[in-house]
């Protein structure tokens, strides 16, 4: 009767490895789709844009623009690896979501309150592929 538990046990432990990813690579994609939008939007110099004067890290919008618009593609290439379970699409999955935080830290005068909410998506990115985990070898 204990290995029915176990083997219970660890289809749900496998279940949700499975929801957690797919749940990363959902709100990865989203993130980056909206980047990739942000991004044609800082190379247009939409009036969107917040200016601020004397920001530590002032850049040009249309450099931070093609930033964004790359970290998105790049994040929108990765989920769609996520979504296949690949494991390079998790490690990659884990550093274009600190490097999106980081780009949106940095932005924070340009579209603060965007940016927050990217940071925290991206915060869920990476929360989600650490703490699950997809072997199977381990889960039994």
């Amino acid at each position: 009767m204990s290995a029915t538990h176990t083997s219970h046990t660890g289809s749900a432990k496998q279940h949700w490895a499975e929801g957690l990813t797919v749940f990363a690579a959902v709100i990865l994609m989203l993130s980056g789709i909206l980047d990739i939008f942000r991004g044609i939007m800082g190379i247009a110099e939409d009036d969107v844009f917040v200016t601020t004067r004397s920001y530590v890290f002032e850049f040009d919008l249309t450099g931070w623009g093609w930033i964004h618009l790359a970290l998105g593609v790049v994040a929108v290439l990765v989920s769609l690896g996520l979504f296949r379970g690949a494991m390079w699409a998790r490690v990659a999955g884990v550093a274009i979501a600190a490097l999106i935080v980081i780009a949106n830290f940095l932005s924070l005068p340009y579209y603060p309150v965007w940016s927050v909410v990217t940071i925290a998506f991206a915060g869920f990115v990476i929360w989600g592929l650490c703490v699950s985990r997809s072997d199977t070898a381990s889960l039994r």
